[in-house]
C-alpha cells in the first residue's frame, strides 16, 4: 500500500518521500526583495520534505504586490538565491522555485503610483492590502496590452534563466490563488475580447505562452504548475470553472511536466460555482505527478496518495511550527499547535525559525 513516507522519482529528479513543503509567503527578503541567510535556514529546517516549492517569489517589478516578499529578476537576488539552493542541496532535497506576478492583488503604492494590472480592468473586492504605506483599498487594475503581455511573457523567461542560475532543481508557474495567470484564467477576471479572452483555449494562451518561454530554459521534469480550481482566495471563481480548468489540464498533460499542484482543498475558501473539483476529476484527464494541496491531515493525505488520486502531498501551515513535519507524521509525534498570523510574515526568526524539531523529553 502506497504512504506518504514512500520515495518517487520524476524521471531523473528523487524525492525521499511523497510529502512537499508547500509555497507559503513569509516575507523575510527585506525591502530590495533579496533572499538572506534567515531564509536559506528556514527552508534548511524543513529539508526532511521530499520537495520544497519555495514562496512566490515575483518576475518583475511590475509583478510586486507583497511587502518583504522576495524576487528573481536582477543578480542581486540571484546571488541571495544561492544561499538558499546551496544549504537546501547538500540535503539531497530538490528544491524548486515558485514563479508569481500578483496582477491586480496588488496596489499603486509598490509601482510608484502605476496602477497594477491584469487580464481586464475588474477590481478586486476585498477587505484591502497592506501596503508599504499602509493598509488600503484595492484600485481598479489596468488591463495588459498584447505588447505588454509580450513582455510579461518574457519576464518569466528570464526569471527561468535566473532561477537556474541561483541553482534550483526547477520552477514551479503559479497560476492559482487569484494571481495574474490565474485572472487570465477565470472568466471573472478576464472580459477580454481579443485572443486571450473568451474561449477556454483563448483564457489558456498566456499560460501556455508562459509556459513556452519556461521550457526552452528548463526540461519538461523541472517545470510543475500551480492551480486553484475551487478557490474563492483574492476574489475569485465562475460558473464556468470546471470547463475551464479540465480543459487546461488537458492541455497541461501533453506537456509531460515534472507535475501539476491542485489545490484541491477547501481550507482557503470555496467559490461555491458548483460541486467542488476533486483530484479524482483530474486524474481522469492527468496522467502525470499530482501534487495535491490545501487544507491537508495525514489521513487525507495519506487517503489521496492510496486511492492513486495524488501522487505527492503539498503541506503548508503545519510546516510553519513543525519543521520537522515529516518525522512527526511518520512517528505519530505530536504537532505543534499554529502560531498567531501576526508572526507569519514579521521581520527576523521569530515565528520563522525558532520552532525547534521534536524532543520527547519537553
Amino acid at each position: 500500500m502506497k504512504s506518504l513516507f514512500d520515495p518517487l522519482s520524476i524521471k531523473n529528479i528523487d524525492l525521499k518521500n511523497r510529502i512537499v513543503l508547500a509555497p507559503m509567503t513569509r516575507g523575510r527578503a527585506g525591502s530590495e526583495r533579496i533572499p538572506n541567510d534567515l531564509m536559506a535556514e528556514y527552508y534548511f529546517q524543513r529539508a526532511s520534505a521530499g520537495l520544497i516549492i519555495t514562496e512566490a517569489t515575483v518576475v518583475s517589478e511590475q509583478g510586486i504586490g507583497w511587502i518583504d516578499s522576495p524576487g528573481i529578476y536582477n543578480s542581486k537576488m540571484v546571488e541571495g538565491w544561492k544561499k538558499v539552493t546551496r544549504k537546501v542541496k547538500s540535503t539531497g532535497t530538490p528544491i524548486f522555485l515558485q514563479l508569481w506576478h500578483c496582477g491586480r492583488a496588488s496596489h499603486s503604492d509598490f509601482h510608484n503610483g502605476d496602477l497594477p494590472v491584469s487580464a481586464s480592468a475588474v477590481r478586486l473586492e476585498g477587505d484591502g492590502i497592506h501596503t508599504p504605506l499602509g493598509k488600503k483599498e484595492y484600485e481598479t487594475p489596468r488591463a495588459l496590452t498584447i505588447d505588454e503581455i509580450k513582455t510579461t511573457v518574457a519576464d518569466y523567461r528570464k526569471a527561468s534563466v535566473n532561477a537556474k542560475e541561483a541553482g534550483f532543481s526547477g520552477v514551479e508557474v503559479h497560476a492559482a490563488n487569484g494571481y495574474l495567470i490565474n485572472q487570465f484564467l477565470d472568466s471573472k477576471t478576464n472580459l477580454r475580447d481579443d485572443e486571450y479572452g473568451g474561449s477556454p483555449e483563448n483564457k489558456f494562451r498566456f499560460l501556455k505562452e508562459v509556459l513556452d518561454v519556461t521550457l526552452e530554459v528548463w526540461s519538461p521534469e523541472q517545470v510543475g504548475v500551480r492551480i486553484s480550481p475551487n478557490g474563492i482566495f483574492n476574489d475569485m471563481g465562475s460558473s464556468d470553472f470546471r470547463e475551464t480548468f479540465l480543459y487546461v489540464a488537458g492541455k497541461l498533460d501533453k506537456l509531460n511536466l515534472g507535475y501539476l499542484h491542485i489545490m484541491d482543498g477547501l481550507a482557503f475558501g470555496f467559490h461555491e460555482k458548483g460541486e467542488p473539483m476533486t483530484l479524482s476529476e483530474f486524474r481522469k484527464i492527468y496522467k502525470g505527478v499530482i501534487v495535491g494541496n490545501c487544507g491537508y491531515t495525514k489521513e487525507s493525505a495519506e487517503e489521496r496518495i492510496i486511492n492513486g488520486d495524488a501522487d505527492l502531498a503539498a503541506f503548508g501551515r503545519p510546516y510553519i511550527t513543525n519543521p520537522d513535519l515529516p518525522e512527526r507524521l511518520k512517528n505519530g509525534w505530536q504537532l505543534n499547535p499554529s502560531e498567531d498570523m501576526s508572526l507569519w510574515y514579521s521581520p527576523g526568526p521569530e515565528g520563522y525559525t525558532d520552532y525547534s524539531p521534536y524532543n520527547p523529553s519537553d
